[in-house]
């Protein structure tokens, strides 16, 4: 499972004996997990069918039984939790957000961290989810869709070139950078197979890259989380106390967190900064994998600098026609148009132009030829239509549904399908059949 090199690297960290409970541990089952999302409800229906029992540093975060296969459930679909691995729960929990700030996260595919920093802005503020990987950042930008994420703008740019586009614009950045993986082996065989020194030394010297782009972002007396997969001290103390003394306008943040150990300062060879204050999260000593944080604050207090904004349009009288039939109410906003797409974006969203943009708050749908058709993502953030159907999660009509069918139904025209009180898609009724509009990509047998 583990190679040969990095067992004796770890052999020469911590002894034999603490070797031994971490090679122990690494025998026992997994432990798995899921967050629930309280975007989504407030009062979520019962999953005692899933064995949950609570993640201790993350709030709503919850170890499931792995038999029970939560992630083939229909509240998956509707967004209700994300599969999420409990340790990497905490540096987002650990980057203290406020609804209303402006708040980054760098490296954010598959979008785990990104949906928990969505939940603690509660729709309110901008959160900026950026991949530089073209293909996960589509992933990332459909997960936040199923995640009823609304003030998100999802990009694909390299962090050098946001940094020259937002200096000192955020008040708090996640940097859960690449990492080489160590944390994951007993999850991912492909972590242990490509692992090297090399590999180590080269994500090192990138990771220190990606931090340098995102301090230029952070304003003034603004928090910022560093976090890897690894144990590798070379990526972990050892780019804190580089960037350290790089940056002597920042600092660690000594933070309150006792499931986790400290940081090793005695592993790197670097000056007195503080990286006992550095957090890393064992196998052997908590219920999850392998984690590194570090809570940076940069010097002063400022207001983070303003950009110019984007434009909004005015809207079209099939959104509203939509809308007031539908009886849907929109969240606070602007409209903001791609061709025939309309989205509805927070009104501190910068301008666009020269981004490679995924995602821009909430996609309402398309104008089609004189007419307004809704987007899934408008279906699964909203809570209340004029025209709705409930169907019980373990209903023929829900695997109907996400098969692709058509449902029998009285309601006509445009009409939110829930699951259990949570929307899942649209249905559109006439003559006592509700067409499936749940989209083709998602589209699945229930088993």
């Amino acid at each position: 499972m583990f190679p040969e090199r990095f067992l004796k690297r770890l052999e020469n960290q911590l002894g034999q004996e603490e070797l031994s409970q971490f090679l122990a541990a690494a025998e026992h089952h997994r432990w798995v997990a899921l967050r629930i999302n309280r975007l989504k409800t407030d009062t979520p229906p019962s999953l005692a069918q899933f064995g949950l029992t609570p993640v201790p540093w993350a709030e709503q975060g919850y170890y499931y039984d792995p038999n029970t296969r939560p992630g083939l459930s229909p509240y998956h679909e509707a967004g209700l939790y994300y599969l999420q691995e409990a340790s990497a729960m905490a540096p987002a929990g650990l980057l203290d957000v406020h609804p209303g700030m402006r708040v980054l996260d760098l490296c954010a595919a598959p979008g785990g961290k990104s949906s928990q920093l969505a939940a603690l802005l509660a729709g309110q503020g901008l959160l900026v989810s950026n991949e530089i990987e073209p293909k996960r950042a589509v992933i990332l930008s459909r997960n936040l869709e199923r995640m009823a994420v609304a003030n998100s703008l999802v990009l694909n740019e390299h962090p050098r070139k946001l940094s020259q586009r937002f200096p000192d614009y955020f008040d708090r950045i996640l940097v859960d950078a690449p990492c080489s993986g160590e944390g994951m082996f007993r999850k991912e065989e492909a972590a242990a197979t490509d692992w090297s020194v090399e590999t180590v030394e080269m994500c090192a010297h990138r990771q220190g890259e990606i931090l340098h782009s995102a301090a230029q972002m952070l304003r003034p007396g603004g928090r910022m989380v560093y976090s890897t997969c690894t144990f590798a001290p070379e990526e972990n103390e050892g780019v804190i106390a580089a960037f350290l003394q790089s940056h002597p306008d920042f600092t660690l943040v000594q933070v309150d967190a006792p499931w986790f150990s400290p940081g090793r300062p005695d592993w790197v060879d670097a000056p007195p900064c503080g990286l006992e204050h550095t957090f890393r999260l064992w196998p052997h000593h908590l219920h999850g994998e392998g984690h590194f944080a570090a809570v940076l604050e940069r010097t002063g207090d400022a207001a983070p600098q303003d950009q110019p904004l984007e434009p909004a349009v005015s809207a079209p009288k099939e959104l509203t026609g939509f809308c007031a039939a539908a009886g849907v109410t929109l969240p606070e906003g602007k409209l903001i148009s791609f061709g025939k797409n309309l989205w509805l974006a927070p009104h501190e969203m910068p301008v666009l132009k020269g981004l490679k943009v995924l995602r821009t708050g909430l996609e309402l749908g398309q104008l089609l030829k004189n007419r307004f058709e809704p987007s899934h993502a408008l279906a699964l953030w909203l809570k209340e239509t004029a025209s709705q159907v409930d169907y019980p999660v373990d209903s023929p009509e829900i695997a109907a549904y996400l098969s692709g069918n058509t449902i029998l139904g009285t309601q006509t025209g445009w009409t939110l399908l829930k699951v259990d009180g949570l929307s899942l898609g649209w249905v559109k009724g006439s003559n006592g059949v509700l067409k499936n509009h749940f989209p083709k990509g998602l589209r699945r047998t229930l088993r």
